[in-house]
């Protein structure tokens, strides 16, 4: 099989998401291509070839054969906020322009102006003045045409040539003009929408000053090696992800998490790129660099986000390719009915398919992007719908619902054996495991001043514990089921009536000892979940791998349901059973233990995400920080973004339902006709813009 790499590839010239397929129907005939996603948002496309069969000139002439678009030969940097500023002025005098121009030929018409400029002009003037207007859509639609396509200007070609054929220049001139207004407006849609994307982008630092042979050095991020000791000053961002190893500071970690209040760190604290030491300096031992740091990972996230489509979007994206056909055959039957020829263009004009594939996207990448600067990020638009409808959630117990950092509260020796010595054999078999449990095990031992041994054969067992060789005998650590014995202990059903986790610690297949270990619950949960309720998910369930008493507790002081005593793959088999039942089932974990189960759920939800793999990995939606209130949070913003698209796509339809009907029974000039298809894209715009302004 050859060897295939993934490429990416910038764009330009895109505007729309007709834009994108096209680019992405050129690209996919390439023979070597596996696949090819084509993203809007981010102006480039995400490319699975053979490097045997396909190389860059070979992609770079396919999509120049899709219409105006290129790939330069050096991607465009990201955009300063300055030039964003000049293009909102220059958009706000464009829309004055429209204004401006929309008032002129509405009076035109009225007045009969436009007949003493046909009158005026002489008429092959007036033929050139067209064709040179629209000479950018003119190729387009011949390249198109050439390829057996039909794109939204070429309906409107059509238009222009219907009017000039009866001899009104004039309103072939005024259509024209509005097709290029149009555009500007369409490419204004598309980049509001990226904006957001493109500020997130920007943030990322570009240089580092690492320290080389006793000196301090300033490179490039990208140069930066794993291992070397970066240097960070007070107000300068973090360039690397890494631990501290000299200094103290104040970092503001909002880039990442979207928390507005900043954290102490010190020596043995992990930090992460693009954020920022507000006070105090830094000496950071690097970890990870560039796209491999966690801000790398959100960025990759939100951009390849678009290639995960809604549903909804899909839909939308047939329909345009049907819709089209269809505006042609009622403009032939507007003439066969009529026979007037204006009638007829007006109909061609006032339909404009780009305002039905823009209806969902935008939206989508509003909602996208606005959530990803407040620490929420969604793998795509198709779990934005998904959890739109969720009906059900599904917890995980420890370090979800908890805090995650547990306390041991009792030592329970036994057969001769010393709490010392158990707190000592315990915290020497879980040395190296990085079980919440573990760490709860080691500080207690540190708290007395156990010691502490290196264990042999080590081995970790998910759901039931660790197992080593400690000075001869075999220790295990973990669950009841590791050690069986312990279920008909009074003391065993005492400590678990309290709500607490045990672990039981044998020596020799021997018990030798119980531990008991209590975590706290998360202050914010029980509003959290009262707030699911009050959306409508009535039905939520705890899955924890601890004991039935303890869950009992737990679910009992929540009001959920629960399971208890679960493995791993029992939480996977959890989810399947539920949406066997037709349930939209949403999993809420940390990412480690509970990665099966959140891929397999309808929508996977990591809490916590920040700076681990595994969660954004295997979630849909990664929670950067674990704040509980985020969950009802993104539920509401789902259900917002869907709410937003829907009313798009109805809006869209009625308004072009409206206009088809008018321009068919010759209600509405041609002239009229151009004004009006441009201005559902200024509505789905400012309707999808409200998703960044969530509060």
């Amino acid at each position: 099989m050859a060897d295939l790499k993934t490429i990416e590839v910038p764009i330009q010239g895109m505007d729309c998401a007709e834009c994108t397929q096209h680019v992405q129907r050129a690209i996919s005939k390439l023979d070597g291509v596996q696949s090819v996603n084509v993203l809007l948002a981010t102006e480039k496309a995400v490319i699975r070839l053979d490097p045997a069969k396909v190389d860059l000139p070979a992609i770079r002439k396919a999509v120049a054969s899709a219409g105006e678009y290129s790939v330069p030969e050096i991607a465009s940097p990201p955009r300063s906020s300055s030039i964003q500023n000049f293009n909102r002025q220059l958009m706000i005098v464009l829309a004055l322009v429209f204004g401006v121009v929309l008032s002129i030929v509405i009076a035109g018409e009225w007045l009969g102006l436009f007949e003493y400029l046909d009158a005026l002009v002489p008429f092959p003037i007036g033929v050139l003045i067209v064709l040179a207007g629209g000479l950018p859509v003119y190729r387009n639609v011949i390249r198109a045409a050439l390829r057996r396509q039909i794109i939204s200007h070429t309906l409107m070609t059509v238009g222009v040539i219907a009017a000039l054929v009866v001899g009104q220049w004039v309103t072939a001139a005024i259509v024209v003009i509005f097709m290029r207004v149009g555009e500007y407006v369409e490419q204004f849609t598309t980049e509001s929408a990226r904006r957001a994307v493109k500020e997130l982008t920007s943030i990322a630092p570009q240089t580092a000053r690492v320290e080389r042979e006793g000196a301090e050095v300033e490179v490039p991020v990208s140069e930066v090696r794993v291992g070397e000791a970066v240097i960070v000053r007070p107000g300068e961002k973090i360039p690397v992800d890494g631990e501290v190893i000299g200094g103290h500071a104040t970092v503001d970690q909002s880039a990442i998490t979207g928390e507005a209040m900043p954290v102490e760190v010190a020596n043995g604290s992990h930090v992460f790129a693009a954020t920022i030491a507000k006070l105090g300096s830094l000496r950071v031992k690097t970890l990870r660099v560039g796209a491999d740091t966690t801000f790398g990972r959100v960025i990759r996230m939100v951009e390849e986000a678009e290639a995960h489509r809604a549903d909804v979007q899909r839909l939308a994206d047939q329909f345009s390719g049907y819709y089209l056909p269809v505006v042609a055959a009622i403009a032939a039957l507007t003439f066969l009915l009529s026979r007037n020829p204006l009638s007829t263009a007006a109909v061609l004009v006032v339909a404009c398919s780009c305002s039905f594939a823009l209806a969902t996207p935008v939206a989508m990448l509003a909602s996208i992007g606005g959530s990803a600067k407040r620490g929420l990020l969604i793998k795509g638009g198709k779990y934005l719908e998904t959890l739109a409808r969720a009906d059900m959630v599904l917890v995980d117990k420890t370090g979800t619902l908890t805090l995650g950092q547990p306390q041991i509260t009792d030592v329970v020796p036994l057969n001769g054996m010393s709490a010392s010595e158990i707190l000592s054999l315990a915290a020497s078999a879980e040395r190296y495991s990085e079980h919440p449990l573990a760490e709860a095990v080691r500080a207690a031992a540190r708290a007395q001043n156990a010691s502490l041994y290196e264990p042999q054969d080590f081995e970790s067992m998910p759901g039931m514990g660790v197992r080593a060789k400690i000075n001869g005998n075999i220790v295990a650590v973990g669950s009841r089921r590791l050690i069986a014995a312990a279920e008909s202990l009074p003391t065993v059903q005492e400590l678990e009536a309290q709500g607490k986790t045990l672990l039981f610690l044998s020596r020799d297949d021997q018990l030798a000892g119980i531990l008991a270990a209590a975590d706290t619950l998360r202050p914010e949960v029980p509003t959290s979940l009262a707030e699911l309720r009050a959306l409508g998910i009535t039905h939520i369930e705890l899955l924890t791998g601890d004991n039935e008493r303890t869950a009992s507790a737990l679910a009992e002081k929540l009001g959920v349901s629960y399971r208890a005593n679960l493995l791993p793959e029992n939480k996977i088999e959890i989810v399947k059973e539920y949406q066997a039942k037709g349930h939209i089932v949403v999993m809420i974990g940390d990412g480690v233990n509970d990665a099966p189960a959140l891929a397999q759920a309808n929508v996977g939800i990591a809490m916590g995400a920040a700076g681990t793999d595994i969660a954004i990995e295997a979630a849909h939606i990664a929670l950067m920080r674990e704040d509980w209130s985020l969950v009802p949070q993104v539920i509401r913003i789902a259900r917002r973004t869907m709410g937003i698209v829907k009313m798009n796509l109805a809006f869209t339809a009625l308004y072009n339902l409206i206009g088809l009907s008018l321009a068919a029974f010759g209600f509405l000039p041609p002239v009229l006709a151009a004004a009006a298809q441009s201005l559902p894209d200024l509505g789905i715009l400012s309707n999808s813009a409200r998703l960044l302004r969530q509060r």
